[in-house]
């Protein structure tokens, strides 16, 4: 008996006899339990790594277990082929095609996992940038068009000018792309979507229906959802022209002491057009729209904006206010309007007193007699409404139900959810991607 194991002699012999008796290969048998084990298809970048050896050895584990069990085991291997990495690199490689990259890499991979004697069914390879694949993702994206869950608009995205494309909020960091480290610019596209916020809610109330989830993961899932109640309340423009805004604190309606417009929103040029302000907004706009989305929401990032030259009226008190765009409101969100209330929340705080904007405090706590001048930072406290017209003494959650009411009767609002959650943006590849089935 030999002192060590031979793996160069050994391995391959047994390779060898397991791939001509097709011993990892199945077909249907009603007599047998089924089980399915698949692990994530790697992408064709050219080699292995420990995280492909750890992630595929532990798959392996399972089936070879199960197949000792006495289930019919699938288990599959592919290859997550399509996407900007292999375009990018075919470019960098000396402008070879992409699918010459991407299948001298599959060559290349598919020797090394089975080098590793893994049980996977060879003759279900597929690889997701051949036609005979991706013909079913055409006939998907088909049948959510049919169902109207498929469409296309123009929408503010992040834009790379160095990998000429598209990139998700998670690809920037700290305002460049992940890839190439060029700026990351805000750009209007045409883009397709998928309509997943038709699921909003039944995604949220499922969570109830996984139970080995860990609550931590379920808590993520919520915030990513994100549902808020709240109402949609219609200002106006002296002109006329409506200005909806979604709050979830109607309660400090009386409290609004200006509006602000995200930049790229379209009323922005219509309401600037031909005034004295035109110039310097646009301006303005340009420079925000160089900026990533991830940092105009960030916190630390400073809140800028310019005034407009234009006048909102607030429709319960019919007050003039000023209205701004801002940098740290986003087209997506909401209506890409916000009503400001300074003394009751933080952002909309920092933002009044660095422009010199009216600081009115419209809820407090029994007993408090503070005004917005002696304000240090934001007060969201409950309490009872002050400053509020007919709704003074009432505490803050029933005066909420009795604008919302208000607002509603009188045409000027009505009661409305919103989620954070967006529609999912597919249409980010320049060419190796799976062709959308619709000219």
């Amino acid at each position: 008996m030999q002192e060590r194991y031979d793996f160069a002699a050994i391995e391959p012999k047994w390779q060898r006899i397991w791939e001509e008796k097709s011993r990892y290969h199945v077909t249907e048998d009603e007599n047998l339990r089924k089980y399915y084990i698949l692990e994530m298809f790697p992408y064709p970048s050219g080699n292995l790594h420990m995280g492909h050896v750890r992630n595929y050895s532990i798959g392996d584990v399972l089936s070879r277990f199960k197949s000792m069990q006495g289930y019919n085991v699938i288990h599959p291997m592919g290859w997550d082929a399509f996407g900007l990495p292999a375009e990018n690199a075919a470019i960098k490689h000396g402008n070879v095609h992409p699918s010459d990259w991407t299948e001298d890499n599959i060559i290349r991979m598919k020797e090394q996992l089975q080098s590793m004697g893994l049980s996977y069914d060879w003759e279900r390879e597929i690889t997701t940038c051949h036609p005979d694949y991706y013909k079913w993702t055409q006939w998907l994206f088909l049948k959510f068009y049919e169902k109207g869950l498929v469409y296309r608009k123009k929408s503010a995205v992040n834009w790379c000018p160095s990998c000429i494309t598209v990139l998700a909020n998670e690809q920037v960091i700290n305002g460049t792309c992940e890839r190439c480290d060029a700026a990351v610019e805000e750009k209007d596209l045409e883009q397709w979507f998928f309509k997943i916020t038709d699921y909003a809610e039944r995604l949220l109330n499922d969570l109830d229906k996984l139970p080995g989830w860990p609550e931590k993961v379920k808590i993520m899932q919520q915030n990513w959802i994100g549902k808020s109640e709240g109402a949609e309340i219609v200002f106006r423009t002296e002109a006329g022209h409506e200005l909806p805004v979604f709050t979830t604190r109607p309660d400090t309606i009386y409290g609004v002491t200006y509006i602000v417009l995200a930049p790229e929103h379209p009323f922005v040029k219509e309401l600037v057009e031909g005034t004295p302000r035109e110039k310097e907004v646009h301006a303005f706009i340009q420079r925000v729209r160089k900026m990533s989305r991830m940092d105009r929401l960030s916190a630390e990032m400073g809140k800028e904006g310019i005034f407009t030259g234009a006048y909102a009226i607030n429709p319960l008190n019919q007050e003039k206010i000023p209205i701004w765009v801002a940098n740290y409101v986003l087209m997506e969100y909401g209506t890409g309007m916000v009503m400001g209330v300074p003394a009751h929340d933080q952002r909309d705080f920092e933002f009044a007193r660095k422009y010199g904007l009216a600081v009115r405090v419209v809820i407090r706590p029994e007993g408090a007699l503070w005004e917005g001048e002696d304000l240090k930072e934001a007060r969201p406290d409950e309490g009872l409404m002050v400053n509020s017209g007919p709704f003074n003494g009432l505490d803050n959650y029933t005066g909420q139900a009795k604008i919302i009411e208000y607002v509603e009767n009188h045409g000027i609002g009505r009661p409305q959810v919103q989620y954070r959650l967006r529609d999912w943006l597919i249409s980010r590849q320049r060419y190796w991607g799976a062709p959308i089935p619709v000219i």
